[in-house]
């Protein structure tokens, strides 16, 4: 028997149509953004549906603000650096080798988003920006901990503080290339030097018996990050 126009198998498949045109709709929307987001730190909604192909009807439905597409972009961004870091073995191998590899992989990812990250800084709740920002620093913390706890990482200083100097290093590092001050190749040498020279400097034990992984006045790196800007 034929189905009519309101049959709900043809109705489930409209639907299903429907929702997967969204689906590409919305990924061509947010690769648009990371691609389309200038030195200006000016976010051109009408230059992003272009590049997307859609029309700024489309783009606007998906996302009825520019902060509710700097926020998607910007989650985008860092699930993006959490999968290239997901596939390194973090808890295998010596940890000075392990960090080594780790900078080598997250600074260039962070590098490429550091634009969108400056319109983020502008649009959005530092509680926002450090939300996304966990998702590189649980990793490094975790990695940093487990160097400390082998002895390869000094213990002088709080854990916190040093996450928090490794993320804003790299960032350091994502902007000195951003400007043309410094080339990708140097740039890494440099921030993986100074990282690990850093780490591995220092006595085991804070000055007066304190280890610095006692309980500082900070509970969470991401405290110290804030809006980080160049």
């Amino acid at each position: 028997m034929a189905m009519d126009d309101h049959s709900p198998a043809l109705r489930s498949g409209g639907g299903r149509r429907r929702r997967s045109d969204a689906e590409r709709s919305i990924a061509a929307i947010l690769d648009a953004a990371l691609e389309c987001v200038p030195t200006d730190g000016e976010f051109n909604m009408s230059a992003i549906a272009r590049a997307a192909g859609v029309s700024r009807v489309t783009l606007y439905s998906h996302f009825p603000t520019r902060e509710a597409l700097v926020d998607a972009a910007l989650q985008r961004a860092f699930t993006q650096t959490d999968r290239a870091l997901a596939e390194l073995p973090l808890e295998e191998g010596p940890p000075r080798e392990v960090l080594a590899r780790l900078l080598g992989s997250s600074w260039q990812v962070l590098e490429r988003h550091r634009n969108l990250y400056l319109v983020a800084s502008a649009n959005l709740p530092a509680d926002r920006l450090r939300e996304y920002a966990g998702l590189v620093l649980d990793r490094i913390e975790r990695l940093l901990a487990r160097g400390r706890a082998e002895g390869a990482f000094r213990t002088d200083l709080p854990l916190d503080w040093l996450v928090a100097t490794v993320y804003t290093l790299m960032h350091l590092a994502a902007g000195e290339v951003g400007s043309g001050r410094t080339d990708a190749d140097a740039a890494g040498d440099l921030v993986s030097t100074t990282i690990v020279s850093l780490l591995t400097a220092g006595a085991a034990d804070a000055p007066g018996g304190r280890r610095a992984d006692s309980p500082g006045p900070h509970t969470h790196p991401t405290d110290f990050l804030g809006t980080h800007q160049d």
